[in-house]
């Protein structure tokens, strides 16, 4: 109980804002927790096409970005929130039970795994990235600094208990039926959805701010597109997506060539990396309700996103001076808690003080059509790069990755000032 404690009294707010704080996190639980279910269904299907494979799954995920990034433009630009954020849930619940029913036809069938990975790879950033929009819409700059952490501890505890649910019910249900368990965990979000759409009516302060709630998104489908090139700031923000994505998945296919060259059984493989995401998460949460606030107060916002950097530019560099699986383990742990306990929540800021075109549209390419190029470019490379010798390389990228970060939050320090 006491590192519930410890985040309730973090979050420095009272009332409304507290309640509203409670619901976002509960939205945030809900949506990660429906992801980790299927996260360790979608590495073992993965695996099961030879992870050689892998860099074509991660190129067909891109092109799914570029198809899917319009889409959403012209849905944004037709449609206010309290219609289209509804219907953006709606059409991968609808997806979830599709898939439900041919993975329990055949869980063999390669290229119904091939599907399911490419399209739960799109799931995983296309909703978070419209959850942190939204967050970002609803929340002020000074909300932002005081509730992000909180609010990204909710994501944590569901991505905590997403994959102890896998892999306590996969050897019961089989991993097919867990499609469904996801689609209910997925569906508890619109309820979440509705109650911050009213309460930030609430907030405004005449009629004219009710109505503006009310209307779509400003622009075109691809206006988006337009502020992102005109940007320096958001170019910024994408080089930082993009060098995270490269580290990223450099550790992701270390991770998959050790699991694949270890565990042949299906069940086995969905339960390991159900494992692994388990620790992972646990330990997010305990950073996120303990340290996450006090880390960006303390260092300030450049330090916080150079931090995680910095250390995986250390890391990579003893890596490949003496490659070993626990500084391997070790490196993915520290990666991935500091991505989702500081690095996110910090970054997230850097978008607070945008209007909100910039949130719904620039950002959404960022979070989706960037990332992901930088998982298929990062893909291919990782072969060839792997020997030259893959943990210099990585540092050295790390290294960037550090410094464009350190810039990003003193730009971000100065427009708060």
């Amino acid at each position: 109980m006491q590192p519930l404690k410890i985040g309730f009294a973090a979050l420095d707010a009272r009332g409304q804002s507290r309640l509203a704080a409670w619901v976002g996190f509960a939205y945030f639980f809900f949506l990660l927790s429906s992801y980790y279910v299927l996260r360790p269904v979608r590495e073992m299907l993965g695996v099961s096409g030879g992870t050689k494979n892998l860099p074509w799954l991660f190129s067909a995920t891109f092109a799914a970005m570029l198809l899917a990034v319009p889409a959403y433009g012209w849905i944004c630009s037709r449609f206010p929130r309290r219609r289209f954020l509804p219907w953006v849930y709606g059409f991968f619940i609808s997806h979830l039970l599709l898939f439900y029913g041919l993975l329990q036809w055949d869980l063999n069938n390669l290229w119904v795994a091939r599907g399911f990975f490419v399209w739960l790879s799109v799931f995983s950033l296309f909703t978070v990235s419209v959850f942190w929009s939204f967050m970002t819409d609803v929340f002020d700059k000074q909300h932002a600094q005081r509730l992000f952490g909180f609010i990204s501890a909710g994501g944590s505890l569901g991505a905590m208990a997403g994959p102890l649910l896998a892999t306590g019910l996969v050897g019961v249900i089989g991993p097919a039926s867990l499609l469904l368990l996801s689609a209910v965990l997925l569906a508890l979000t619109l309820p979440c959805i509705h109650f911050l759409l009213y309460w930030q009516a609430g907030q405004a302060t005449d009629q004219s701010g009710r109505f503006a709630e009310e209307q779509p998104v400003a622009g075109g489908i691809l206006s988006g597109l337009g502020l992102l090139l005109r940007s320096p700031y958001l170019l910024g923000i994408s080089g930082f997506i993009l060098l995270a994505s490269a580290n990223g998945t450099f550790l992701y296919l270390l991770q998959a060539d050790f699991v694949a060259n270890t565990f042949t059984d299906k069940t086995q493989q969905t339960q390991v990396f159900g494992a692994i995401d388990s620790v992972v998460n646990g330990l997010s949460i305990l950073v996120q309700l303990i340290f996450t606030r006090r880390i960006i107060a303390t260092f300030g916002v450049a330090w916080t996103l150079a931090s995680i950097p910095i250390i995986m530019a250390l890391g990579f560099a003893a890596f490949g001076w003496h490659p070993s699986l626990p500084l391997l383990l070790g490196l993915m742990i520290l990666r991935r808690v500091g991505d989702y306990a500081i690095l996110r929540p910090a970054r997230e800021m850097l978008f607070a003080p945008l209007d909100r075109v910039t949130k719904y549209k620039a950002k959404n390419i960022i979070d989706t059509v960037v990332f992901r190029g930088g998982d298929a470019l990062t893909s291919w490379l990782y072969a060839p790069f792997g020997a030259l010798g893959i943990g210099l390389i990585a540092a050295a990228i790390a290294s960037v990755w550090a410094g464009l970060g350190f810039v990003l939050g003193r730009r971000h320090q100065q427009t708060q000032r």
